[in-house]
């Protein structure tokens, strides 16, 4: 199974770098300007934004990243959750001015709204993460357009969160919500920690 995620990792990541040179390829036919931190063509605008959509896991490109999660060791779903999202936030940040404004949008208000309904019919814990972290990136992509700091505090914030609740499932070794009630006894604090990161996500 993690043979499959690592190759569903691949190909969605190598898609959407895909996507990113030609956003510049297109704006450079068509104005002359390599810079992908000030697109000025429409059609290079909306491939941008499909592409960092692509690589933060935003609806309707999240299709990959429960899944990849799901069938990844813990410790490599922490790296996905927090320091694999730090290249396109940063990226979503650095090009936020030239991106298409309705679109993201759009992918933004979906990906909050189906994070968070997804994630209520979930009993595996890394789905249940996975579908947290596609409603937070919605968020913060929904922020950026207003005040891009508040967004990489945002970011901050969701990663101290989620690399709590990661190390503690690690320690925990509880795969699924159901055995989790059985650890209760057993290691009392990590639960109590545990329970108060997840509220928090």
């Amino acid at each position: 199974r993690s043979v499959e995620a690592a190759t569903k990792y691949f190909l969605t990541q190598a898609a959407a770098s895909a996507l990113v040179l030609f956003s510049s390829m297109t704006n450079a036919w068509h104005t002359g300007q390599w810079d992908i931190t000030q697109l000025t063509h429409p059609t290079s605008s909306l491939i941008l934004t499909s592409a960092i959509a692509m690589k933060l896991g935003l609806v309707p490109f999240h299709f990959w990243f429960p899944e990849v999660l799901q069938g990844s060791p813990l410790t490599t779903g922490l790296l996905l959750s927090t320091v694999m999202k730090l290249p396109p936030i940063t990226l979503l940040f650095m090009t936020s001015p030239s991106l298409n404004p309705t679109l993201l949008t759009c992918m933004a208000v979906l990906s909050t709204a189906l994070g968070g309904w997804m994630g209520l019919n979930q009993t595996q814990i890394r789905k249940i993460l996975a579908f947290s972290s596609i409603s937070h990136l919605g968020w913060m992509a929904i922020i950026i357009a207003y005040n891009p700091k508040l967004t990489l505090l945002n970011f901050y914030l969701y990663t101290l969160m989620t690399t709590a609740v990661f190390l503690t499932l690690n320690t925990i070794k509880t795969p699924n919500l159901s055995t989790l009630m059985t650890t209760w006894t057993k290691i009392p604090s990590l639960n109590a920690m545990l329970f108060l990161t997840l509220l928090s996500l």
